[in-house]
């Protein structure tokens, strides 16, 4: 497994309302994830917005994001989400993640 994480920035007046969505995302998003090799998804996020995310990929951060981006709710999923994101200009935010270099890992 590699490790992967990214950060995003999310808009100060949707903050809550993107909390409340991330308490029931949906099974077939969820599904969708587990299928492209997303496992141990986990998303951390600060009063500003600032939004860290990691995930363990199967094989690597760009074969989990082309496997996740050819299923149709990942699609339907971005579209809605969208909006809650700054300096994406309204972009799919699964095509403005940059991945982190990985510095330190203690296990």
């Amino acid at each position: 497994m590699k490790r992967v994480a990214f950060q995003l920035k999310v808009r100060a007046d949707k903050l809550e309302e993107y909390k409340e969505i991330h308490k029931n995302v949906w099974p077939e998003m969820l599904d969708a994830m587990r299928k492209a090799g997303w496992h141990n998804y986990s998303l951390f996020i600060r009063e500003d917005g600032s939004l860290f995310g990691y995930f363990e990929a199967e094989e690597s951060f760009t074969a989990s994001l082309t496997a996740l981006g050819k299923e149709e709710i990942n699609n339907k999923w971005q579209a809605f989400m969208a909006p809650f994101f700054e300096g994406i200009g309204g972009a799919h935010a699964d095509k403005s993640l940059i991945e982190l270099e990985e510095l330190f890992h203690l296990d």
